[in-house]
């Protein structure tokens, strides 16, 4: 039992970890911009497709590469994407952003169709085989069996959300994006440079869902130009659940809809009789998204807000 225990943990630590790259994408730009980025999730999808390019680009052909290659694809798709980030938000953002707020969101969800559109086009719309970033050695635990692979993982994924808090919480940088989520009007007149600070956003975001598309590709051993959109939606639904505009609460919000998750998957097919499988482990994360909607929106972590914070907040 407790071997049990300690594999499904490992398992939703995992899972959650990724889950907490993408959902901090999420809320990076809806606490800056107050807008919901839908094509966040095909940041996530260009991550994996992007480092299998590079690292055909870099070995000649996808078979046994060596640490370095795999390091080096790793981060040359990380900072591709990144770039692809800022193109986006300059392109299909930046003119509407004294827009109303329904605009940048259609922008968005025309966005996140176009990407997955070209994906299809250019590379085809088949699964591929995507190779293991990780070694994959099984690891026997207290009678419970852990990978190597999800142990690198997990090293991976907290290595840069503690970057990126550092990045936020110590850095002059994070001061000047916390600055711009707080009133751009007040940041614009004390000289800050807004539009530098909201492109940093969409170059640190995409950078870390394209991390999570690596990991995820890397841990499933297959991609496909429709990945971002069922995981990019758990994934929301973390930064919801967390508090969207929260980094603590995106993260928190990941691993708690991990576990329920991975605990659901385990005990649904006890619970029905066999009746419903693992198959439906998809809906469990959807009804969270509901029941958070319907007793607290404001999330875990995040500020409730109130019709004098609202027009307090209002940017005129």
């Amino acid at each position: 039992m407790l071997g049990l225990f300690l594999q499904q943990t490992f398992n939703a630590l995992t899972i959650g970890s990724i889950y907490a790259l993408i959902a901090l994408g999420y809320t990076m730009v809806y606490g800056v911009l107050r807008m919901i980025n839908f094509a966040h999730g095909e940041m996530f999808m260009l991550g994996a497709y992007a480092a299998f390019l590079c690292l055909s680009f870099i070995v000649g052909a996808v078979g046994g590469p060596g640490a370095i290659a795999l390091v080096a694809a790793f981060f040359a798709a990380v900072v591709i994407v990144g770039f692809i980030g800022i193109g986006i938000e300059r392109l299909a953002y930046k003119p509407l952003r004294n827009s109303t707020r329904l605009a940048p969101m259609l922008s968005s969800l025309g966005v996140s169709l176009s990407l997955v559109a070209a994906v299809q086009i250019l590379i085809g719309p088949a699964p591929m085989a995507f190779p293991s970033f990780f070694p994959n050695i099984r690891l026997q635990v207290l009678g419970g069996t852990i990978t190597t692979m999800q142990i690198g993982i997990l090293v991976a994924a907290l290595v840069l959300m503690g970057g990126l808090h550092l990045l936020v919480s110590r850095s002059r940088i994070g001061v000047i994006v916390r600055a711009v989520a707080e009133s751009r009007p007040t940041a614009q007149l004390l000289g800050i440079n807004v539009n530098g600070a909201i492109s940093l956003v969409f170059l640190v975001g995409p950078m870390l869902g394209a991390a999570g598309g690596i990991l995820y590709a890397s841990y499933y051993g297959v991609m496909t130009p429709t990945m971002g959109a069922v995981v990019g939606m758990k994934a929301f639904t973390a930064a919801i659940l967390g508090g969207i505009g929260s980094i603590p609460g995106a993260m928190l919000g990941a691993f708690i809809l991990a576990a329920v998750e991975v605990g659901g998957t385990a005990l649904l097919p006890v619970i029905s009789g066999g009746v419903l499988g693992t198959e439906y482990r998809d809906i469990l994360s959807f009804v969270i998204l509901i029941l958070v909607l319907l007793f607290r929106p404001a999330g875990l972590l995040g500020e409730p807000i109130s019709e004098e914070s609202m027009v307090y907040k209002r940017e005129f």
